[in-house]
């Protein structure tokens, strides 16, 4: 089967790099591939995009321009907050903290830097605003079922499925 746009379930394998680096961002390789459903923005829409039209068994190497992936910096996402709203954390700098966005969604923030009063933290995906090379492997291509397309959980929502998390989701 050929990957179309939308209604079927790619399983592949994939390793992520910043383009023009030997430095590994992601991967799967030897481990279960990521399973996820066409036109659900499950992944990155520039991977997305490419995938379509290649089958199983096929490999490519995808390069993924920034705005198709994780999108440009954004300055305004870079914020410095009072210290005491991170009561009970040991800060470092680097360090990914997650907390809850304004409409309840999941949201991950970066340490910056801190002081004894402030602290400064990136709201921007570590990925965002740099150009990504994707070497991907097509596991599996196959139609999806009425409680994928209804779900958006690959094997339906009583499976306990896989909803497309890992690389590139949003």
């Amino acid at each position: 089967m050929t990957i179309a746009k939308e209604k079927c379930v790619v399983g592949m394998e994939y390793e992520v790099k910043e383009a023009g680096t030997d430095i590994v961002a992601d991967s799967n390789k030897g481990q279960k591939p990521l399973e996820f459903i066409m036109g659900k923005d499950q992944i990155i829409p520039g991977l997305e995009k490419a995938l379509v039209g290649m089958t199983e068994g096929d490999s490519s190497d995808i390069m993924v321009k920034a705005a198709d992936a994780y999108g440009e910096r954004n300055d305004e996402a870079v914020q410095v907050l009072p210290l005491d709203q991170f009561a009970g954390v040991d800060l470092v700098e680097g360090m990914t903290l997650y907390g809850q966005g304004e409409n309840g969604q999941q949201t991950q923030v970066i340490v910056k830097s801190f002081d004894d009063k402030e602290v400064t933290i990136d709201f921007n995906h570590p990925l965002a605003g740099k150009d990504l090379m994707f070497s991907v492997s097509v596991a599996s291509v196959r139609q999806t079922t009425l409680d994928e397309m209804n779900s958006g959980v690959v094997g339906g929502p009583e499976s306990g499925g896989s909803c497309g998390t890992g690389c590139g989701c949003h």
